[in-house]
């Protein structure tokens, strides 16, 4: 298999982090990474057009020759391929609540952290939009504050003592924000503390680069 990525955007990396974790657990997967530089605008060339008609990042391609597009998709996909220390296990209460809060962040707020991203320093050159930037960090307190209370009974990870996708979701984002220098963390000594612990895993250190 192949992952076509590029190492500074939310989702790849998010797909990345995954793949390092899980090799951490012991699944080695076999999976080549090979960069798609959307800088130099390879993403709009016919050739990822083919993998990937939308010209976005990651896309995976199976061994069967097919591909998979969606960041989610992917790890899920790699979930089922390699069942043996996936990350989403237990019960189907403890499976539905890793669920349910790794897309309270992805859509929450991976999603709008891109957007102000954008909005405050882009680094593929977009105007500045401090009145967009500005909604968009109002819009991200409520879901930040979730956060912080998850980790209020003392657990190290957001879903407990185990690493979970949830983890590597919002670490995706977190590096891109640090890339475009900004802080949305605010008040938040719980989240600073998680962000500190797993950006010392050793899957973060092999695959953060900011």
């Amino acid at each position: 298999m192949k992952l076509y990525m590029v190492p500074l955007a939310p989702n790849p990396t998010k797909v990345m982090l995954y793949i390092a974790e899980r090799e951490q657990l012991g699944t080695y997967m076999d999976i080549e990474q090979i960069v798609v530089n959307t800088v130099k605008g390879r993403h709009k060339e016919p050739e990822h057009l083919a993998r990937n008609p939308f010209g976005t990042v990651p896309a995976l391609e199976l061994d069967d020759g097919t591909y998979l597009m969606e960041s989610l998709a992917i790890i899920a996909y790699l979930e089922d391929k390699f069942p043996d220390g996936s990350l989403l296990r237990g019960s189907p209460e403890d499976k539905a609540r890793a669920h349910d809060v790794e897309r309270v962040i992805d859509l929450r707020i991976a999603g709008p952290m891109g957007a102000y991203g954008h909005a405050k320093n882009s680094p593929l050159g977009r105007p500045p939009d401090p009145e967009k930037a500005a909604q968009l960090q109002a819009n991200l307190q409520t879901p930040l504050d979730y956060l912080e209370s998850l980790l209020s009974d003392g657990r190290p990870l957001l879903l407990g003592n185990e690493v979970s996708i949830a983890d590597c979701t919002l670490q995706a984002s977190l590096q891109f924000i640090r890339y475009v220098e900004a802080d949305l963390f605010g008040d938040r000594p719980l989240l600073r503390d998680w962000d500190e612990r797993y950006r010392a895993r050793p899957a973060a250190q092999q695959v953060l680069r900011w």
